[in-house]
């Protein structure tokens, strides 16, 4: 239901911009979050967005990545999209989509996320 793409290699400094295809409908118009996990590591929340992100507090950036990245959602097409510049190679992780059908907010804890996508990788050097 949900699939990630636009993964990859980049030199540090690069951009990449990572799409998730969100099939449910269920699912289209609630909250969808980008997650990453490098080997070892828990996975963590990167990003999230509640519905089309413009209500205030409904869009979520984890402090590494505030100011480098940007969601946004395409809700016609079911898409929520995470644009990802200055990486750097602490970036490197796989990154999955992630879907909660919680009401009013995008929920921390990976429990909370019933759908989640295959991941994609990016590897920054």
């Amino acid at each position: 239901q949900l699939v990630e793409s636009g993964g990859g290699s980049v030199q540090a400094g690069g951009s990449l911009r990572l799409s998730c295809t969100v099939s449910d409908y269920t699912y289209s118009d609630i909250c969808v979050a980008w997650f990453r996990q490098a080997p070892g590591k828990e996975r963590e929340r990167v990003a999230s967005i509640y519905r089309g992100g413009s209500t205030y507090g409904s869009i979520y950036y984890d402090t590494s990545v505030k100011g480098r990245i940007a969601i946004s959602r395409d809700t016609a097409n079911n898409k929520v999209y995470l644009q990802m510049n200055s990486l750097n190679p602490e970036d490197t992780s796989m990154y999955y989509c992630a879907a909660s059908a919680l009401i009013g907010f995008c929920p921390r804890a990976t429990g909370n996320y019933e759908h989640w996508g295959q991941g994609t990788q990016v590897t920054v050097s």
